[in-house]
């Protein structure tokens, strides 16, 4: 599983076509992936809310309870599981429309990787601050952007102007489907779940 992850990073048009002679010989392999790493952003945002606290206000740092953090870090995973299922039941709804006819497990298994740069990106969780955050999301996204665009049509086997448009078709969907998930989970666990937090003074 390493060797394509790390191609993503440095090769990534040899990446595409290693990850797809490997789907083909072996359907679903994209499963560990998705599940192992989308337990980083969730197990360093806990440790990161649990143990080194953010500060909202001068002199005063915030942690979460150790519930409280369990939950939104349940809740970021099952998210982040269940978008990548939702972009591939899009992708496959989608390729109907063009030349491409990938099946489910494939749609899948191109989100999965594609979304990786997320992945990675969640080690910022273990030091939580606004503006780190946003570096490193903005750099993920940015680089999932151009996965999107370089991969899909090398992995899908479209033309180069056809996986373009595909590609864009699937890059606004997939806006519209992390908008909406990060909007309802934190809605969740606001409202309903209502978090505790801890605070104490710094210094």
């Amino acid at each position: 599983m390493s060797a394509p992850i790390i191609k993503l990073f440095t090769q990534p048009n040899f990446a595409w076509s290693d990850i797809r002679r490997e789907e083909e010989a072996h359907p679903r392999h994209y499963l560990a992936h998705l599940l192992l790493l989308a337990l980083i952003p969730a197990v360093c945002l806990f440790i990161g809310t649990t143990s080194v606290g953010w500060s909202l206000a001068a002199g005063e740092t915030v942690w979460l309870s150790t519930a409280s953090a369990l939950q939104l870090s349940l809740l970021l995973y099952l998210a982040t599981v269940g978008g990548v299922a939702i972009m591939g039941g899009f992708i496959r709804w989608m390729s109907r429309t063009f030349d491409a006819r990938p099946t489910l497990n494939q749609c899948i298994g191109f989100a999965a990787y594609t979304v990786t740069p997320f992945f990675v990106a969640g080690i910022a969780g273990l030091y939580p601050s606004r503006w780190l955050a946003i570096l490193v999301l903005g750099a993920a996204s940015v680089y999932s952007t151009f996965l999107l665009f370089v991969g899909l049509p090398t992995f899908m086997h479209e033309r180069k102007e056809q996986g373009l448009l595909y590609a864009a078709s699937v890059w606004g969907v997939g806006l519209l489907v992390l908008v909406t998930l990060l909007v309802s989970m934190i809605l969740l666990w606001f409202n309903v779940l209502t978090p505790e937090y801890l605070r104490a003074p710094l210094g």
